[in-house]
């Protein structure tokens, strides 16, 4: 009786381990540029939510940097386009400035307009809700790829399309450089600032808030992005023990629905621990239901 109390409580325990370590796993999120031009992503963190390592640097073209997320963590990443700084040493951005005055962006969000990539991990049901959302404009294409062992609908979601392009003359964002350059798009709401852009005021809810034109033109182009504040329901997208790979200027052909079964082994870091703890866990509880067996 004494063994089988003591293999009842060895099960326990390790199913008390095993559900602990799955739950505590943080997540590997990979920023990669592929864009002909530096980018400086942005990162923050939402309130009450814990701090990331870093909240900006520098990516050359075809550069990556791979960042831990803790558990739980919500926040939202952007690039940073047309960088420098200038002669008294503040670091500014054309599009996409946090307003720091540093690479960093130590708690500064990004100054419209900007593509976002909105993440909220481990919510309802232990599952992650991630967007590109296009709301607050468009500077860059930008691109979220769930990778590794996970599940739920991990669909890819992004904008691949050159927004800034065809941008109706009225949003355009130019340069300092060339007048005709359009280096941003903004959204209707930040350029006439009317609540039925905004979805403010008169039209604060789903049943009174529509898409525009406007927010048509970014629809059109990116269906699988926000394009206006109540565009949730082809825009947001849930997956659980994912790793993430956002990408800035992606290709088209990395716009594909991707489950993330088989490409575990292109991301490092916590998923090749979590399988190596179940396979463990797993020969644990067969050697003890075998000795409790022959009890």
């Amino acid at each position: 009786m004494a063994k089988l109390q003591f293999s009842i409580s060895l099960l326990t325990l390790t199913l008390s381990l095993t559900s602990s370590f799955n739950s505590i796993q943080s997540a590997t999120f990979t920023l990669t540029n592929q864009c002909n031009y530096p980018v400086w992503p942005g990162l923050l963190s939402g309130a009450g939510t814990p701090p990331l390592p870093t909240t900006g640097f520098p990516l050359q073209p075809t550069q990556s940097n791979s960042i831990s997320i803790p558990p739980s963590w919500s926040g939202r990443m952007w690039g940073r386009r047309l960088c420098s700084t200038d002669s008294t040493g503040r670091f500014s951005c054309v599009t996409g400035d946090c307003g720091s005055g540093t690479v960093e962006c130590n708690g500064g969000g990004a100054a419209p307009p900007a593509t976002l990539a909105e993440f909220t991990l481990n919510g309802a049901n232990g599952m992650d809700f991630y967007d590109v959302s296009l709301v607050d404009g468009y500077n860059l294409p930008m691109m979220v790829v769930p990778q590794g062992e996970s599940s739920g609908n991990c669909n890819v979601t992004g904008c691949v399309a050159d927004l800034n392009k065809n941008c109706p003359a009225e949003l355009r964002l130019t340069g300092s450089g060339d007048v005709d350059e359009c280096v941003a798009c903004r959204s209707a709401c930040e350029a006439f600032g009317d609540p039925m852009y905004c979805c403010s005021g008169a039209y604060s809810t789903p049943q009174t808030c529509n898409p525009t034109s406007y927010s048509e033109y970014f629809k059109t182009a990116c269906p699988s992005a926000y394009s206006y504040a109540y565009d949730d329901g082809t825009s947001t997208f849930t997956c659980s023990s994912a790793n993430y790979v956002i990408t800035f200027c992606p290709t088209p052909a990395n716009s594909r629905k991707t489950t993330g079964v088989n490409q575990s082994a292109e991301i490092s870091g916590s998923g090749s621990s979590a399988n190596a703890f179940g396979v463990f866990s797993v020969t644990v509880i067969a050697f003890i239901l075998t000795s409790v067996w022959w009890l």
